[in-house]
Order: structure tokens, then sequence, then C-alpha cells
């Protein structure tokens, strides 16, 4: 009996100890669940982000990192956002390419090809765009890369993307409905609103996506003040889309002569370019990389005189001629940012 009684007592003994040891387990398991649940959430968001609150919670949603949205959006290379002016019917001044195929600025470019010649000749046999072309578009658009830009392309970019933020597309109504109310006004202001975002909130994306692939700080890279960089003046996209790597590095940075033709010709070829095009056909091509009569003019006068020819007669006075456009430019953006002119006092999108 009494041995009995110890193995029950034993038994009771042990479900006792057993009940313990589970009760203690319940009781510490939300703390430690809770822990683990902290360590795998973001960083609070909470922030003066100094007026871009609007493209940090869309950023956010997309999925790019709440804590680098965070650096990028209070480091002080990022202005605070204070509006942003835009016209409703831009237009890109014929005037900006008078100078191109002056005798002074077509030296310029004989001696860009003559400096990449190699590189121009192998883009060239691989991509099918003569090395004229090409020379021509990296002349026109950066000097040969003397003039690449030196501005925070994320920033620039954000600024446009935020032309769709509630309050400012509501200053810009006001702004050009100030002589009297029109539906029509305030229709074409919400479109180009619209537009703006649409076409340059998928480049602040594209951003973090260049930044991740060159491992490099978002703000760390340099450009125009409509966002384009290097040599051939892309936009994010167009780099993640037709950047090709000349010098084989691995690596393709737009700012290396050799990468940044082999990734021109590339674009050119990737939208239609191929060896015996018409001269229609040509500017419908580079009509994507620039979506400017004068622009495509100036580009196609310069390879003309680059391969020693005169250029034809009623481009050679740099007067705008119609495109006959077979891509609408609506919605869809061309490797270079839409022409854009921003005031340092009252920011604009013209």
């Amino acid at each position: 009996m009494r041995c009995r009684s110890s193995a029950v007592a034993g038994h009771r003994i042990g479900r006792i100890l057993r009940a313990i040891a589970l009760a203690m387990l319940a009781a510490l398991a939300p703390i430690g669940a809770g822990d683990a649940h902290a360590q795998r959430e973001p960083e609070p968001l909470a922030a003066n982000y100094r007026g871009w609150d609007y493209i940090v919670e869309k950023l956010v949603a997309d999925g790019v990192d709440p804590r680098q949205v965070r650096r990028v959006f209070t480091d002080p290379r990022v202005e605070p956002f204070t509006g942003l002016q835009f016209s409703l019917y831009p237009r890109e001044s014929s005037a900006l390419y008078r100078g191109f195929t002056q005798p002074a600025s077509v030296a310029l470019a004989r001696r860009c090809k003559a400096s990449h010649e190699r590189a121009l000749r192998e883009a060239e046999e691989r991509f099918g765009v003569p090395a004229t072309v090409v020379a021509s578009i990296i002349h026109v658009e950066s000097g040969c890369g003397r003039n690449t830009g030196k501005e925070v392309v994320l920033f620039r970019l954000a600024r446009l993307a935020m032309a769709n933020e509630p309050e400012n597309l509501r200053d810009n109504i006001t702004r050009h409905t100030e002589t009297g109310y029109d539906p029509a006004i305030e229709e074409r202001t919400r479109e180009r609103g619209r537009y703006l975002e649409n076409t340059f909130y998928p480049e602040v994306l594209a951003t973090f996506q260049v930044s991740d692939r060159l491992d490099m700080d978002p703000l760390a890279l340099r450009g125009s003040g409509s966002g384009a960089f290097g040599m051939p003046q892309f936009l994010p996209r167009s780099y993640l889309s037709y950047g090709a790597d000349g010098n084989g590095d691995g690596r393709v940075s737009l700012y290396d002569a050799d990468d940044a033709i082999f990734s021109c010709a590339n674009y050119l070829a990737s939208h239609g370019w191929r060896p015996g095009i018409s001269r229609a056909e040509k500017r419908r091509v580079i009509w994507h990389y620039n979506r400017s009569d004068s622009y495509i003019d100036t580009v196609l006068a310069l390879a003309d005189r680059l391969d020693g020819g005169a250029a034809p007669a009623e481009e050679a006075g740099g007067k705008p001629r119609q495109v006959q456009r077979q891509v609408k430019a609506k919605g869809k953006a061309n490797a270079r940012a839409p022409s854009t002119t921003s005031r340092r006092t009252k920011k604009s999108a013209n």
C-alpha cells in the first residue's frame, strides 16, 4: 500500500509539475512571439517628411523598405516639398538645339566620335545603329559626357511625381482658373497632374531599383533637373530595360563611355532601328528617345554632318518638321524626361 501510495503521489506530483511547466510556457509564448514579431516589423514610419507624405505612403505600399524611404525623405539633400506648378500645354523651344549644327559644335561631335571610335564601331556591329547617330545623341545629350548634370536624380523625379498630390493639384487648378472658372481647364489640369504622376512615379520606384543594382545610396545618383542621368541621359526605367555592358566588366554605368554607347544603341535598336530603314522610320525611332521634332531634326542633321554630308535643306536651318507620329506620347515615357523646367523659387514643370 505504501509503495502504491508513493507511486500515486509521484504521479500526481509529475502531473502538477508538467502543468506548471505548460502554464509557464503559455505565459512566456506571447512575449517571445511578440518579440519576434517586433523584430520582423519595419521601423515606424513616423517622421517629419516635410511635405513628401503622399509619395512616401505610395512607395511603402509598393514594397520599398520603409526604413530606406524614411532615410531618403528626411535627408537634407532632399529639399522640402513646397509645391510644383505645372503648365497645361508644355512645349520645347527649337532654340534649344540651334547651336548643335554650327561648325564649332560639329567639330566637338567629330572629336567625340573619334575618341570613342572602337566602342561606336562595336555597338554598330552588334545593334545595327550607325556610329554617327549614337555619337550625335550623346553629343547633344551631354556634350559627350562633359555635362551629365549635378542634380539629385531621385529628388528631381519625386518632385515631378508629386504633381497629382491632392493639395498641389488644387493649387494648380486654382492658379489655372484664377481669371474665371472653366470646367474644361480644371479637367485638363487634372489630366496633366495624372500624366506627370504616372510618368514620373514609376521612375522614382526605378531609382530605388537602380541603387540596389549598383549597391549605392539612392541619393548619390546625379543627373539633370528632369531626372535623366549619364552620357545618354536615360531615365531610371530606361537604364533598367536597355542598359548594356559595353566594356565587359559585368556592370552597367552610363557614366562610362563604352556602356553609354552600347546602351544608347540598344535603346534605338529595341525601338525599331535596323540597317536600311527610311528617314521617316529613323525619325519615328528617335521620337521614342525624345518627343521633340526639333531634337529629331538636330540629331539627324548632325549625324549627316558626321557622315561627311550636308544636312537636308529643310533640316539644316533648324526648323522643326512635323513627324507622322506612329506612337502617341500620352502615358508613355521616353528615354529622357519630357521637357520640364525648374525655377528655384517657384518650383515649376513646364
